[in-house]
């Protein structure tokens, strides 16, 4: 049995490609149903998310597979295949192993080390486990999958570092001014980017926020949305010396806050200290801010620096993180080629023992005369004849087993001797017709 995986994301198609081909979690089962009923498709997992689908499948015949799985994709969404197929890719084997292992360790992401794929891929499976499209080689797969995410998250540091101006700005904060927990926030502007930052310094602890905007709608519309406090505009300045992080986004042609500004807000705060963070283009925070004592002023130049130096430490983290997938994959590989070789090994045997049996079954029937242990002689003599026979390619197949191309083997030898085989599940044999 092969694991094949085709799909799309971001690195081959536009959003615009990716929501024609996007599956509605409500509406999942009927596509899974459809997915495991195609022809030389075993079990099946749909994983959709706003950056990639993908199809993880087992199949006997790898062409076969893909070629019907992107006709499924193709038709479900009423895509003709000869639009839709550019974009797609396709895995099989280790390579298939290889791609969900890094996906689902967040190494085939947009940003490296991001938490979200994990948990979508989880949800993904358990829509699958639910409507039994899974099985026993989609099941020990993807939770191993999960195991290797773990495994990377532990023993690398490819999340720890912020990689978004946004979270930056916490992180910095964090080493400036310690705990957050008892610091309230002024967002100066209600911008996508402010509301951003205000989501991570909250997450991080802080316990208040106020906003500001040119128009008081809107900052009153955000305050709400953080069970904060909206301040007039034009009165920011009188309640500037209750914040003790600034965060600044405006569309204002000049600086809104000078020196003097900081110098008469830091007596009002006894000198308590405070961070600027200044992310308008053009700036809206004077630099001689930073020139005044217990003030800290940083732009969005400074964060864009720990963030690319981010992005450089992640990107080593993903070269100790790819050599943890290569174990894994081995591992894995090992176990579901042992899924192949048994019950053929078995099943060959079977198949020669029978034979055997139906010839000396006959000679025996026949033989008048025979000595009184002559029967036991003819036993040990045939059974070692069919063992000698039997060594070599038993021992050719165990040895593919170990990481070869194994399924050529098998495939020759289910072919060559007709066999039926028989797979193994918590220590229960099923007939495979």
């Amino acid at each position: 049995m092969n694991i094949i995986v085709v799909g799309l994301s971001h690195k081959t198609a536009t959003v615009e490609i990716r929501e024609k081909v996007a599956f509605s979690p409500n509406l999942i089962e009927k596509p899974l149903r459809d997915l495991v009923a195609l022809n030389d498709i075993v079990e099946g997992v749909i994983v959709s998310t706003c950056n990639r689908v993908e199809i993880y499948a087992t199949t006997r015949d790898i062409a076969g597979g893909i070629a019907r799985i992107k006709r499924f994709l193709a038709d479900h969404h009423r895509i003709s295949l000869e639009t839709l197929e550019p974009y797609l890719y396709s895995y099989h084997s280790e390579a298939a192993i290889r791609h969900v292992f890094r996906v689902a360790s967040s190494l085939d992401s947009m940003v490296v080390g991001e938490p979200q794929i994990l948990g979508q891929i989880k949800t993904s499976y358990g829509y699958a486990a639910e409507y039994k499209s899974s099985g026993i080689i989609l099941n020990r797969f993807l939770h191993k999958a999960f195991s290797v995410a773990k495994r990377v998250r532990t023993e690398t540091k490819i999340a720890s570092s912020a990689v978004s101006v946004a979270f930056a700005a916490v992180e910095l904060a964090k080493k400036i001014l310690g705990d957050l927990s008892e610091k309230t926030i002024m967002l100066i502007g209600a911008g996508e980017m402010c509301e951003l930052a205000a989501k991570h310094f909250l997450n991080s602890g802080a316990k208040g926020v106020m906003v500001t905007n040119r128009t008081f709608e809107r900052a009153e519309r955000l305050a709400d949305e953080f069970k904060g406090e909206a301040v007039r505009f034009e009165e920011f300045l009188q309640h500037l010396h209750r914040a003790d992080i600034v965060l600044s986004s405006t569309g204002a042609p000049h600086c809104i806050i000078g020196p003097r500004d900081v110098q008469e807000i830091l007596k009002r705060r006894k000198f308590k200290s405070m961070f600027f963070i200044d992310i308008a283009v053009p700036r809206d925070i004077d630099p001689l801010v930073d020139d005044v004592e217990n003030a800290y002023l940083f732009t969005v130049d400074n964060l864009q620096e720990i963030v690319q130096a981010n992005l450089a430490q992640r990107n080593l983290e993903a070269e100790k993180a790819e050599e943890i997938i290569e174990q894994e994959i081995g591992q894995f590989y090992k176990w579901l080629s042992s899924l192949e070789v048994t019950p053929t090994i078995v099943a060959l045997r079977n198949r020669f023992d029978e034979i055997r049996r139906a010839e000396l079954d006959k000679t025996l029937s026949g033989w008048k005369d025979l000595p009184p242990d002559g029967e036991k002689r003819l036993e040990a003599l045939t059974m070692a004849i069919m063992n000698k026979l039997l060594h070599t390619p038993t021992t050719a197949l165990k040895q593919a087993g170990q990481g070869g191309r194994v399924d050529l083997y098998v495939d020759a030898l289910r072919q060559l001797f007709d066999l039926q085989t028989c797979h193994q599940d918590d220590g229960e044999l099923e007939l495979e017709e």
